[in-house]
């Protein structure tokens, strides 16, 4: 492997232009294919397997066109403190402004809430439904622009006017400041870490190029593999953040071998050999992490990780090819300003804070170990309340009118009634279809927790009805959740008394389906990348104990993480500081999304600097000068990587939106925790605990694993030259 590498990063240093020709012709082929490509389709979210999804299949197959996709804005309207909504000037105010409402031009229906009896029981609320007849994200600015002008005249009448449902979504998210701040910040980073502008540069550089050839690819196929818009998120924000990562780990070796003595071309060449073997193995536990979110059976998220670990991918053939390229094009710009003010690249042979860290942990590895054990498992406790769901609406800040619209929803008709639940009987086959479903909703009615059953509506056929049941209590409740169960448990019951069988879906239904469905799916997950990251350590680092430790330190932090996110999100600790102001379930996908990303970037850190320690030991260091030297040449290095990360992911806890908030703090909270407790301090506490038992590796393994040399152990040489190189010309272009 290291001597392969070393060969492509000295090719890619001699050949430079052609190497930059090549990623400019490929980005320009897949950039003209991304703007020649049709936009894609949002295909919708969908997990088959649950009854919520079996129920709307069912739903789509005997009702055509009745569950198509369109965007519905729900209007609610609330009358002056001691009026109703019935008065004769408020109901004019109304009905002008669900007229007003139906004349958009994307508009399908809108109706009248005194017509559709949508008044609450002591008349101070109601809401109108307006239908449109494209899905959200098709909705033209003018519609946006037209439904909003409605709401504003309707208020100057006197009425409180807001709004809720899937046309208000603009389809905005995490994105744009978020994004410019956390690379404005990885450039401070950077340019601290290198003390040079060109070498803070080039990671960030090469990380663009490589992330706008994954999304333009990502664009110019989502029509053909049936790509959705948002299957690019996931696939940008890791490709930026590994495409620095890699080429600063490359760049870094690559300053160190001209410190020690190299020319450009030989230190280029020994970086990629050596840094870039560690980047392609870091590179696939982070492809195992994303794929195998296809374990868990969601198609959409099944391809985020596949797009995302395509990104990956190429940050990977970026770090190994163009980063060697441009170091061949400026091979003097990267070093430090001293050293290209004298002329002269010095060695450095002195102690850095590494080193001084390494040596503290090493004289007292056991109170670190239990220390850091300790503190991540008491953050962990919280996660054994951990709740899941998919928090809607409630979960806006006030400030919003679909949050408003949600609270006043539930003031005037309850609070179940944000989130019905949908039964759909299935009486084909059954000679009193209008009798089965009859039986069918008067005994769901009668369960504790209902508040109301609808009328039911039966397909064209009728052989199939479908009808609203409103708990008493709010879609995120756990009482609901218990409710939807005990419905479910007496289906049995029902369908032998009337022939006919039923299942519940809906939203409130569906987002306990899913969250089910994730929990159950969560450990089959870690087993599956854990297990496969677990060997490829094993080929790595040749060791038995070193893989095994870094697996439990991931699942340490990744608790630990998830505890935090349910203290804040959940228990409302602190939540007021990063502008939550309501508490609630965890996103339904934040624990597979927290174990997939982290434990990729975990395991980075891991790589880069174990490798290290592994390369010291392999020439002949004790264990103990092993981490010394480790921590000497990459603690700054991963530290800096880190504090990148978390700026990035930081940055959209200042985001509106609850979900992204949850995200972008959990995430930080992870890398924070994984990178500066698990990876600086449980690992350096570990190793000098187990001495040379940490590289122990059994006979017969050790002859059945392959030898890929990631150390690089058939490269390091001595410099020919013991003399520090002078810069001059020609070693620039050597």
């Amino acid at each position: 492997m290291a001597t392969f590498l070393y060969r492509v990063g000295r090719l890619a240093f001699r050949r430079r232009w052609y190497v930059a020709l090549v990623w400019a012709a490929v980005l320009a082929a897949v950039g003209l294919g991304a703007l020649k490509a049709p936009s894609a389709a949002d295909e919708g979210f969908s997990m088959p397997g649950i009854e919520s999804q079996k129920a709307f299949d069912l739903m789509e197959e005997r009702f055509p066109g009745a569950t198509a996709d369109g965007a519905t804005a729900r209007v609610v309207f609330v009358a002056p403190k001691g009026e109703k909504v019935t008065a004769a000037g408020n109901r004019k105010a109304v009905e002008d402004t669900v007229a007003d409402l139906a004349d958009g031009s994307q508009v399908a229906s809108a109706v009248n809430p005194f017509q559709a009896k949508a008044v609450s029981a002591d008349g101070t609320t109601a809401y109108a439904t307006v239908t449109y007849d494209v899905a959200s994200n098709d909705l033209t600015d003018a519609s946006r622009h037209h439904l909003e002008q409605a709401l504003d005249r309707a208020r100057d009448s006197g009425l409180t006017v807001d709004a809720g449902g899937t046309a208000m979504d603009d389809g905005g998210g995490a994105g744009g400041a978020a994004e410019i701040i956390g690379v404005a910040i990885a450039a401070v980073v950077l340019l601290v870490t290198f003390g040079s502008l060109a070498a803070a540069g080039l990671p960030l550089l090469t990380a663009i190029i490589g992330v706008g050839v994954s999304m333009a690819t990502i664009l110019a196929l989502s029509d053909a593999l049936g790509l959705s818009t948002t299957t690019g998120t996931l696939a940008m924000m890791l490709g930026l953040a590994v495409g620095i990562d890699y080429a600063l780990f490359v760049v870094s070796r690559y300053r160190e071998e001209r410190a020690n003595g190299r020319t450009p071309q030989e230190a280029t060449s020994l970086a990629v050999g050596t840094a870039g073997s560690a980047v392609v193995f870091a590179g696939l536990t982070v492809v195992i992490a994303l794929a195998g979110l296809s374990v868990v059976g969601i198609p959409m998220l099944t391809k985020m990780g596949l797009a995302a670990a395509g990104a990956v991918v190429v940050a990977v053939f970026v770090a190994l090819t163009l980063v060697p390229a441009f170091l061949g094009f400026w091979p003097n710009a990267v070093l430090r300003r001293k050293a290209r003010r004298s002329g002269r690249v010095e060695e450095e042979t002195k102690d850095n804070g590494g080193t001084r860290w390494a040596r503290f942990v090493l004289r007292r590895p056991l109170p670190v170990l239990i220390l850091g054990v300790v503190g991540l498992g008491a953050l962990a406790l919280p996660m054994t309340s951990l709740q899941l769901g998919m928090p809607g609406d409630e979960a806006k800040p006030t400030s919003t009118t679909e949050r408003r619209a949600y609270d006043a929803l539930a003031e005037g008709f309850g609070p179940g009634f944000n989130g019905p639940l949908t039964v759909v009987v299935d009486a084909k086959g059954d000679d009193d279809a209008k009798g089965a479903a009859s039986t069918i909703a008067r005994e769901i009615g009668a369960t504790e927790g209902v508040v109301s059953v609808s009328p039911a509506r039966f397909n064209a056929s009728g052989d199939t009805a479908v009808f609203s049941v409103v708990p008493s209590t709010a879609p995120t409740d756990e009482r609901t959740k218990d409710l939807v169960t005990t419905i479910r448990g007496e289906r049995p019951g029902v369908e032998s008394a009337t022939g006919a069988t039923f299942e519940v879906t809906g939203t409130t239904a569906l987002n306990i389906d899913i969250s089910e469905k994730v929990q159950s799916a969560l450990v089959p997950y870690l087993v599956v990348v854990v297990g496969l990251a677990v060997v490829l350590l094993l080929v790595v680092f040749r060791s038995l104990l070193v893989p095994l430790k870094a697996a439990l330190g991931f699942l340490l932090s990744v608790l630990a993480s998830l505890g935090a996110v349910v203290v804040v999100f959940q228990q409302g600790h602190g939540a007021s500081l990063l502008g939550v102001e309501t508490t609630g379930p965890i996103m339904s996908l934040m624990p597979i999304f927290l174990v997939g990303i982290v434990f990729g970037l975990a395991m980075d850190y891991e790589v880069f600097l174990v490798s290290r320690m592994r390369e010291s030991y392999v020439h002949g260091e004790t264990p103990a000068q092993a981490v010394t030297s480790g921590f000497r040449h990459s603690a700054r290095v991963v530290v800096a990587a880190a504090l990148i990360m978390i700026a990035v992911f930081a940055g959209f806890i200042g985001e509106s939106d609850s979900m992204i908030k949850m995200i972008g703090f959990g995430l930080a909270t992870a890398v924070l925790l994984d990178a500066f407790v698990v990876r600086m301090a449980l690992v350096p506490a570990v190793l000098a605990l187990l001495g040379d038992r940490a590289w122990w590796l059994p006979k017969w393994l050790d002859r059945t694993l392959p030898h890929v040399d990631v150390e690089g152990e058939a490269l390091t040489r001595p410099p020919t030259t013991p003399e520090p190189t002078p810069i001059t010309q020609e070693t620039a272009h050597v």
